[in-house]
């Protein structure tokens, strides 16, 4: 189907595959505490009790935890060289953050915190449920060969571009489940030999995201032997996500970086189909309030939260619906459709969502590896671009305009990069000779 988007001043833009900035025009206050929404921020907190309820069984489970004592947590890096070669000098963009979930451990992306901890909740529930599991047992009984065994008749299975796929392969598999990853054709081979290294099953389609997770979801619906990861509509997967806020909030506090009306916050977020940025989103509308603005960043052929919350649809709209290819380097941004779950929660919580062309990409990754020596993927690149539209595009300056923001030199910027530390070094090569070709 066609479909028409309304009037707006980024419309001509994102027709064009032109980068561009839309603001959400649902946006509003209070947003996180609307009971309509098909999740509560008391639910953040249950996610984080889980979280420290299966550290153990993660530091048993992924000795590289052991330092963390089985948190999975990123540092939060103050941009300097970098700052000046992306062109922010200014004190009128604040101060500028790299939130580094590209080194998250365990699996290299901000898919850790999503896919382990659905893997592990469900273990959790399975061992549980079958008597394997009493209410005062260590968690840690979970990693012996009794949970094993058990865990080993059951398989999880998720659809994914990539990195979803790898962390919830590395996590079912460390506990002895079998595993099967529906990936699709943009998959990059790197991720599909590492997952079959595992003893990950594969699955490769020819077509795009959203026929990988409608397959993989078919073949689990036929079998009450799988359990299904659905990036489409998971609120475990969300939830994981969410947690990271109270992450952000200590590592601010730690710095002294205050988050209020007077000081506001901006996080910018690659968005695939929506689950991580949106978990995310909605944590730090619970931390922080109204004091944080949250901006979705996709590629300019693939931007399916924007042409979707553009339209104003109540079904979902396709990047294909307005003439769009779906086609770009950023593996795991290469989504036709977001999910429906998380379009209902952002409607009027994310502030709004800007696009960036493939070969920008590559240039900031080249920048962030020759500046501050931070290792990214194309994708977990594309925040980067936020800081310049806020401040300096017509969309941005309407934006804080509209929302009363008139002390940017106050305000903190967290870029969130969502992957590349598990990047093979000759595919990692690879980029910055792309990059200095640029």
């Amino acid at each position: 189907m066609t479909i028409h988007l309304p009037a707006n001043p980024a419309r001509a833009d994102v027709l064009a595959a032109r980068p561009t900035l839309w603001c959400n025009p649902e946006y509003r206050t209070g947003a996180v505490s609307d009971t309509s929404l098909p999740v509560r921020p008391s639910h953040v907190d249950e996610a984080q009790a889980n979280w420290s309820r299966l550290a153990p069984l993660l530091e048993t489970c992924f000795p590289e935890l052991e330092a963390s004592r089985g948190a999975i947590r990123s540092e939060l890096i103050e941009l300097t060289t970098l700052r000046d070669a992306l062109g922010y000098r200014g004190e009128q963009f604040g101060k500028v953050f790299v939130k580094a979930d590209s080194d998250l451990p365990v699996a290299g992306s901000i898919k850790a915190r999503g896919g382990v901890y659905e893997v592990f909740v469900f273990a959790e529930q399975l061992a549980t449920q079958e008597g394997l599991l009493g209410k005062h047992d260590d968690i840690r009984k979970l990693a012996g060969q009794e949970a094993r065994a058990l865990f080993s008749t059951y398989t999880i299975a998720v659809g994914s571009t990539g990195n979803l796929g790898l962390s919830v392969g590395i996590a079912a598999r460390a506990l002895g489940f079998n595993a099967t990853v529906h990936m699709s054709a943009d998959a990059k081979a790197w991720k599909v030999e590492r997952l079959t290294k595992l003893g990950v099953e594969v699955v490769q389609h020819e077509a795009d995201y959203t026929v990988a997770v409608e397959n993989a979801r078919v073949v689990a619906d036929g079998d009450h032997s799988i359990y299904f990861v659905d990036d489409e509509q998971s609120r475990q997967l969300f939830l994981g996500y969410s947690v990271a806020a109270y992450e952000l909030s200590d590592q601010l506090r730690a710095r002294g970086v205050p988050v209020d009306a007077d000081y506001p916050l901006f996080l910018y977020l690659p968005c695939g189909i929506g689950g991580a940025p949106g978990g995310v989103t909605y944590g730090a509308k619970k931390v922080f309030g109204d004091n944080v603005h949250c901006f979705f960043v996709e590629p300019v052929q693939s931007p399916c939260a924007l042409v979707h919350m553009m339209s104003g649809s109540e079904d979902l709209v396709s990047v294909y619906d307005v003439g769009l290819t779906n086609r770009t380097e950023a593996d795991g941004m290469a989504v036709a459709r977001m999910s429906a779950f998380v379009a209902t929660v952002m409607r009027n919580m994310l502030a709004g969502v800007f696009t960036v062309a493939d070969n920008d990409l590559f240039k900031w990754l080249g920048l962030a590896h020759s500046t501050q020596d931070i290792r990214l993927e194309p994708s977990a690149t594309a925040g980067f671009a936020g800081p310049d539209f806020l401040v300096n595009h017509p969309a941005g300056k309407r934006f804080c305009q509209q929302w009363n923001i008139t002390n940017l030199e106050n305000a903190t910027h967290v870029v969130w990069t969502t992957g590349g530390s598990f990047v093979p070094q000759e595919q990692y090569e690879s980029f910055l000779e792309q990059a200095a070709r640029l």
